[in-house]
């Protein structure tokens, strides 16, 4: 548990992946925000008492429709936001069933080869998860 003097956000999500249902090769989802006009992977902030692998799934469904299989978990990213520090649990995820529908959070959503996403991704710090789920499928 965190302290209660720790005024670092906590926040998780996943980086959601599947199978194109064209030529079965890996497809990356990542979504776009239009509030900070960026590319990312589906995350947010925990609710209050919230586990971060619940709010992980949670925050996919809500951002991308989708329900999400957990896999392996994924490097944390910490970083400033606002000038508070954020912390950012991730997790390999599956996408499960669902479909996207544009909401005020996310405006859109692309699958992507992960070289595509890895390009498209607006923050560096995101790009290293691709490749921590490249090597976690590689694993698994």
């Amino acid at each position: 548990m965190t302290d209660i003097n720790d005024d670092t956000i906590q926040a998780a999500g996943c980086v959601l992946w599947r199978r194109s249902p064209v030529d079965g090769e890996l497809e990356v989802c990542l979504v776009h925000r239009p509030k900070y006009d960026d590319w990312s992977h589906p995350k947010g902030k925990l609710k209050r008492d919230e586990e971060p692998l619940t709010g992980a799934l949670r925050e996919v469904a809500e951002e991308t429709g989708y329900d999400a299989v957990p896999g392996t978990e994924l490097p944390t990213a910490h970083y400033l936001a606002n000038g508070r520090p954020k912390r950012v649990r991730y997790w390999a995820a599956e996408a499960g069933t669902g479909s996207f529908a544009p909401n005020h959070e996310v405006d859109r959503l692309l699958w992507l080869s992960p070289t595509a996403a890895r390009n498209r991704l607006t923050q560096p710090r995101d790009r290293i998860l691709v490749d921590a789920l490249l090597d976690a499928l590689r694993l698994a």
